[in-house]
């Protein structure tokens, strides 16, 4: 019996008044109210499984499966999951299901080449152009994450840190680049945990989010765009150790 018909029905049991079977959800899936259930709720319940680590690259599902976790139809969940193989997050396996995209050491590489590249003329530009009430939004991310990493909070942490990267290219109108940005930040949140993980790895995000914001304070946009290019590449070689 494969993991995920072991999960599917490893807990079933019956209210003695309603007479009513439940099952007990896998990957951390919470049934969606069928009074509320959407396209979009499936997306965002599946999403958020696969991006804090809950379905491994090796476990293959269908959408059969996963309507039956949530509770719901299967037309959202199809809808849902094509969508999440546009952004590459997952893959289809032939005549079996889907899988969680497996980021090889090559993507992982051509992940940060891009983001380096991109995100250093991204914040070259912002910085000239920011406002008083753009870095205080920022300063407020990075006291949201200060909070997380004092939660031991990893997931959130990760969640923020994209929150962070993107509002950067939001606030520089790039509204193309946001949208290239935001998959290539999907996919890094794939590989993510394993950074983040390491030995005061979180402290050191903190602590280069606060000299970008200040650089950017400062209105020095070429000291800014090294602070980014630096953050990245420590990021990097947080992922490879």
């Amino acid at each position: 019996m494969t993991n995920i018909r072991r999960a599917l029905y490893n807990v079933q049991c019956i209210h003695k008044e309603k007479k009513v079977w439940l099952m007990m959800p896998s990957f951390n899936l919470k049934p969606i109210d069928k009074q509320i259930t959407t396209k979009e709720r499936a997306y965002n319940e599946i999403k958020d499984v696969i991006l804090n680590g809950y379905i491994s690259s090796e476990e293959i599902f269908t959408e059969v499966k996963l309507a039956e976790l949530l509770n719901t139809s299967r037309t959202p969940v199809r809808e849902a999951l094509q969508d999440l193989l546009k952004e590459g997050l997952i893959v289809t396996i032939p005549r079996k299901g889907m899988a969680v995209r497996n980021v090889t050491e090559s993507e992982a590489e051509q992940i940060f080449l891009l983001r380096t590249t991109i995100e250093g003329e991204v914040i070259k530009k912002l910085t000239e152009t920011i406002t008083p009430e753009q870095l205080e939004q920022l300063r407020q991310i990075y006291q949201n994450q200060q909070e997380a990493m004092e939660k031991d909070d990893e997931i959130s942490f990760i969640s923020l840190d994209q929150t962070f990267h993107i509002t950067l290219t939001r606030f520089a109108d790039y509204h193309l680049i946001e949208q290239v940005l935001l998959n290539l930040h999907n996919l890094s949140q794939l590989i993510g945990l394993r950074a983040i993980k390491k030995r005061n790895r979180m402290r050191e995000v903190l602590s280069e989010h606060e000299y970008i914001i200040l650089c950017m304070e400062k209105k020095n946009s070429d000291l800014a765009a090294k602070a980014m290019i630096h953050h990245l590449s420590k990021t990097k070689e947080s992922w490879k150790k």
